[in-house]
């Protein structure tokens, strides 16, 4: 690209004010910042050399003797010989030589595709390995700029001082992110599909799913080593019904608090004493590289855990035959499978964050699907379980998580669901 150069005077901003207002219509100022100060930059040109107002400038080098600037946006070149066209009234004007560079048809890098996330340390670092995933599977996205990523605050972001069941209704971590990709805003959106409706939104589409993490919760506790060390009376913070549930199903001496906010609050709290223990999700930890603060591993017998926890899962808009291409390239098959499989029972169930809904699906040692659900009362007086297992295959898993709800709908009957309005 051809760059065109030009020597200019940086001047002491107390000058400016000294020249004649004739003078001083025939000056450009672009003020650069020092690291100690922003000073105005005047530029002496003619009309007809110098487009007015003048084309932003942005450093690309620095050196003690000199500044260089770059103009991204110029379509002229400077020309002529700059002069610091006044003297100081007071002092010295100290001057520091400079040189701009002009590229002719400079154009600012567009991303290839925009990740929409929300801005949490742990959905940060599935946005990231996201992008990653993507450089490595395609050549072109591998270029510095190529992918952008977008933090986009959802409204489970917002309320943080109440229950996720008493803010109500679904798509409390997703639905801003949903409306930013309906509204053409960023390219695809990266979710934790737990926190993923079973219905996504018209024009919407989610083909991939990534690698599955450890599915099971990581139990936290500065005096204990599992909930059935704890004392009785001992307070378990937890946001999730499910988790709520089938701890005081199993130890009903127990009490659990409503405990919301990111992995490195609720570790914050625990500290303080706000609670005597935690659970959290162990991907999560693992995403973080903060596993160590697992106490201990809790097996999925002991608490079964929620619908497609350890998945993330990638949208885009439906219409959008790159970006499609692009994340199927990235789908494991296994864990889309296995999901399907959960979101299916999930969807028969029509569970909403009053609901404490569990579920797991699992290829076993035959290459065949296991499958595990649970519903249950919140205060865990009441809970439904069922298991099942067959061919590792789209179809049958579909009617496999729909039969389990079904059966545990019925199990449950209909004054359940409505004592949990």
């Amino acid at each position: 690209m051809h760059a065109e150069y030009a020597s200019l005077w940086l001047a002491n901003p107390d000058t400016l004010s000294s020249h004649p207002s004739r003078e001083r219509d025939q000056l450009t100022q672009i003020r650069i910042q020092t690291s100690s100060e922003s000073i105005p930059l005047c530029i002496s040109a003619s009309p007809s050399s110098l487009p007015r107002p003048p084309s932003p400038l942005t450093i690309f080098s620095k050196r003690p003797e000199m500044v260089s600037l770059r103009c991204t946006t110029a379509h002229h070149s400077l020309l002529g010989s700059p002069t610091c066209l006044a003297r100081p009234r007071r002092r010295p004007c100290p001057v520091v030589r400079a040189a701009v560079a002009v590229e002719a048809g400079a154009q600012a890098k567009v991303s290839l595709i925009r990740i929409g996330t929300r801005g949490s340390p742990l959905a940060l670092a599935q946005a990231h390995e996201t992008r990653e995933k993507l450089k490595a599977a395609h050549s072109e996205l591998a270029e510095e700029g190529a992918i952008e990523i977008v933090i986009i605050k959802t409204t489970g972001d917002m309320i943080l001082d109440k229950p996720l069941a008493d803010i109500g209704g679904k798509g409390l971590f997703t639905k801003e992110i949903d409306d930013a990709l309906l509204q053409g805003r960023i390219d695809i959106a990266v979710h934790s599909m737990k926190d993923v409706p079973t219905y996504l939104p018209e024009g919407t589409i989610l083909p991939c799913n990534l690698p599955r993490e450890d599915v099971r919760d990581a139990f936290i506790c500065l005096t204990a080593n599992s909930l059935a060390e704890l004392p009785a009376g001992s307070v378990v913070g937890s946001a999730s019904l499910r988790r709520q549930s089938q701890i005081l199903y199993r130890y009903p001496s127990l009490k659990v608090v409503n405990f919301r906010g990111n992995v490195q609050t609720r570790l914050r709290k625990l500290k303080e004493g706000d609670v005597s223990a935690t659970l959290l999700a162990l991907a999560g930890l693992r995403r973080l590289k903060m596993a160590e603060n697992a106490t201990a591993v809790l097996s999925v017998e002991e608490m079964l855990p929620a619908v497609a926890q350890g998945a993330i899962g990638i949208a885009c808009r439906s219409n959008d035959d790159k970006m499609m291409e692009y994340l199927s390239s990235l789908n494991h098959e296994d864990t889309r499978l296995a999901v399907t499989c959960e979101r299916e029972f999930l969807a028969v169930l029509d569970g909403n964050c009053r609901t404490p809904i569990a579920a797991y699906a699992y290829r076993d040692k035959d290459g065949n699907c296991s499958f595990r659900g649970l519903l249950s009362s919140p205060d865990g007086s009441k809970v439904f379980e069922t298991a099942r297992s067959g061919p590792y295959s789209f179809d049958d898993m579909v009617e496999m998580g729909k039969d389990a709800g079904h059966e545990l709908k019925a199990k449950a009957g209909p004054g359940f669901f409505d004592s949990l309005q």
